[in-house]
């Protein structure tokens, strides 16, 4: 009996659908549907109740599925203790990452990280969006904000500062603002996450919260494009200090309102289980934290974040 079909057994169990198990493992209905058809015979027994709309577990499969689930987590646990002893870092990593930063910064940065660790192989999802670990195809993935579910495991990587900037060809014609409260003459470029606009930008000066509603023709759910707009001139964007790290370092934007500070974020590596929690995760962890810190010293260097940023990483 293979391990790979009994994973398969225990998705199907988990999602009561044939279809969402294969498509959380990443792999076809029909291949699915083979694995359950040759778990069930080397059995000789039904594990499921298959209508036209409805599968469930039989009697049968439910006194074998948690006895096969803590089966496999046995081995999957000897298999991991072994890989430690002997140092070794392999496997794949299904990861999911934010559009701007994935795209831009961590894609060259595991392409390095594969490059040391030639055993370790990749499945990359690109999307804004929180992460279903039941649903999608991903082991672990990395966000922006803290997380708030108390059942997943989660790995800070850093404070991240945030800058509000535009092109000087857009300052130029549209004017320089010296206060947020300038900035309701402006053109904010707006990031939309769950149909929600987030078009009140908030700010702190000398231990004050400051908050702007912004006028806008622009929004999108992909934080790239906001991106986009910005550095193509359409107005002012208020982005995290990695995703617009090349623009500002290279000068295709500049950093407005220095001494306002925009409400920063975190940057989160988040695991479904302990399981997850492999080598290699957790030297992909402290590689993109050092990628992160050599970013952040880069714009300390160029005066776009202080010192004080630093400090609070």
């Amino acid at each position: 009996m293979l391990l790979e079909d009994l994973n398969v057994i225990l998705k199907v169990a988990q999602f009561r659908n044939i279809t969402a198990a294969a498509e959380s493992l990443d792999t076809s209905t029909a291949t699915a549907s083979a694995a359950i058809k040759r778990v069930e015979r080397k059995l000789g027994i039904e594990l499921f109740i298959r209508t036209t709309r409805h599968l469930r577990l039989s009697v049968a499969g439910e006194k074998y599925i948690p006895n096969c689930e803590q089966a496999l987590q046995l081995l999957n646990l000897a298999q991991q203790n072994i890989k430690d002893d002997l140092d070794i870092i392999d496997g794949e990593l299904r990861i999911s990452v934010p559009s701007d930063l994935g795209r831009n910064l961590i894609l060259p940065w595991l392409d390095e990280f594969m490059d040391i660790h030639t055993g370790v192989s990749v499945k990359l999802h690109i999307s804004d969006s929180n992460i279903d670990f039941y649903r999608d195809p991903v082991d672990i993935a990395l966000r922006y904000g803290t997380p708030n579910d108390a059942n997943l495991y989660g790995f800070k990587i850093c404070n991240v500062p945030r800058v509000i900037c535009a092109t000087t060809e857009y300052l130029e014609k549209n004017g320089l603002p010296e206060h947020p409260n300038d900035l309701n003459t402006h053109n904010g470029l707006l990031y939309q996450l769950h149909d929600i606009i987030h078009d009140v930008w908030e700010f702190s000066h000398k231990e004050k919260p400051i908050k702007v509603k912004m006028l806008s023709n622009r929004a999108s759910n992909d934080a790239e494009l906001v991106r986009r707009w910005c550095v193509n001139g359409k107005g002012i964007a208020t982005k995290s200090s990695l995703d617009m790290s090349y623009d500002l370092l290279n000068k295709r934007v500049v950093p407005i309102l220095s001494e306002f500070v925009p409400k920063p974020t975190e940057l989160w590596l988040i695991c479904p289980s302990r399981q997850s929690i492999t080598p290699a995760v957790r030297l992909l962890r402290e590689h993109i934290k050092l990628k992160c810190s050599d970013v952040f010293n880069q714009l300390n260097s160029k005066g776009i974040l202080t010192k004080t940023d630093i400090k609070k990483l």
